[in-house]
């Protein structure tokens, strides 16, 4: 078996594109019709709630602008969509991809990413995770945190954040957490560096971790990467809305061999919920709790706490978002087990970008096993 929502990324666009469009209301689909006419886009409704709109490629962009303007926010989020190429009714695969007339426009305006995907145009940087109480100008270092960084076609650096929230708008999330966790494992096996390393996901990303997770998982076995020297960290923790689908993301990292981080603990109530309900192997300290701590008593006590209930839990504790001398002795003082921030090192490139050539070598390294787990299952 395998995950369609990780491992592709549907067409929706072609040089001549067919919206079919199911909408909720009679009154929508009046809408739908006058909005393709202002487009000057041919129209026919096709069934009861289905309009088909015929769009010549260039003028694709207009038409969704015209449909975004002009359907209130219910019925534009109730109004499902999909395409195809040819007037000819969707088959099995076009009903697949059914979705929101919301997601569409954001998947359009959301191009640049899967591009940058198709055309691997990202790398993965990272940034050293040090231990605490050693020389403070020469800290040894336990790990590197894996930092995902996309560009545009002009080799410019999009901000991260603003990445995966539209990546998130547009259903692509699921993709691009993908793409973030192969380029870590491939960009610090080509590094070569020391210690652990630390990668991000979101939970949302992942349906089945036992399909969701497997390529990065293979990826790391064919690489030559221990997986005790690979943790992944949890991120967006304050929006998991479901506490078994969490728990089970994380027990299929144990049994696997990985350990477990938590980020930005200490950022809202939940956090000590979470440190109880998940039982991570390590935890971080949200920045805000970091950012000036050597000369705020009220920030030191609560993170003396934190690391105390931590430490009495089996847990290892990484203050992250340190920016100077102070707070960094700070840190050691209440007991940090690790020191992450600027004040050692920014999130840095350790190696030129991989190439197409490299990026086939691993993939076929990778392919044999996930073929193996797609192929049935023999009765």
């Amino acid at each position: 078996m395998w995950c369609a929502e990780c491992e592709s990324i549907d067409d929706y666009f072609f040089a001549e594109t067919y919206f079919w469009l199911f909408v909720p209301t009679e009154e929508t689909l009046h809408k739908v019709v006058s909005l393709a006419t202002a487009s000057n886009c041919p129209v026919a409704q096709t069934a009861e709630h289905c309009v088909r709109v015929q769009v010549e490629n260039p003028g694709i962009g207009a038409f969704l602008n015209h449909l975004c303007g002009g359907l209130e926010g219910p019925e534009f989020g109730r109004t499902k969509v999909t395409t195809t190429p040819t007037p000819e009714n969707p088959d099995i695969k076009a009903i697949g991809r059914i979705t929101t007339a919301e997601i569409l426009v954001r998947r359009y305006q959301a191009q640049w990413l899967t591009t940058a995907i198709d055309n691997h145009a990202y790398e993965s940087w990272f940034q050293p995770i040090v231990v605490a109480g050693g020389a403070i100008d020469a800290p040894a270092i336990f790990a590197h945190e894996s930092l995902f960084r996309l560009f545009d076609e002009e080799n410019s650096l999009i901000p991260p954040a603003f990445a995966f929230s539209l990546a998130e708008q547009s259903d692509l999330l699921f993709a691009l957490d993908l793409t973030a966790r192969r380029s870590a494992v491939e960009y610090f096996s080509r590094a070569k560096l020391k210690g652990k390393v630390f990668i991000n996901f979101n939970p949302s990303s992942i349906y089945d971790p036992a399909y969701c997770l497997r390529a990065t998982a293979s990826a790391i076995h064919q690489l030559g990467l221990k997986p005790a020297d690979v943790v992944f960290e949890i991120v967006e923790t304050h929006r998991a809305q479901d506490m078994n689908h969490l728990k089970g993301i994380l027990a299929f990292y144990r049994k696997s061999g990985f350990g477990v981080a938590i980020d930005d603990i200490g950022s809202g109530w939940s956090g000590l919920n979470l440190l109880e309900q998940l039982r991570p192997d390590y935890v971080k300290i949200d920045m805000e709790l970091i950012s000036g701590i050597d000369t705020n008593h009220y920030k030191q006590v609560i993170v003396k706490h934190l690391i105390e209930i931590a430490r009495q839990n089996g847990v290892r504790v990484i203050a992250e978002g340190i920016e100077n001398e102070q707070e960094a002795l700070m840190l050691t003082e209440l007991g940090a087990d690790y020191l992450q921030g600027y004040f050692f090192a920014r999130p840095k490139r350790f190696s030129d970008r991989i190439s197409d050539e490299e990026r086939q070598a691993i993939y076929d390294s990778v392919s044999p096993i996930e073929q193996a787990m797609r192929a049935p299952l023999a009765k």
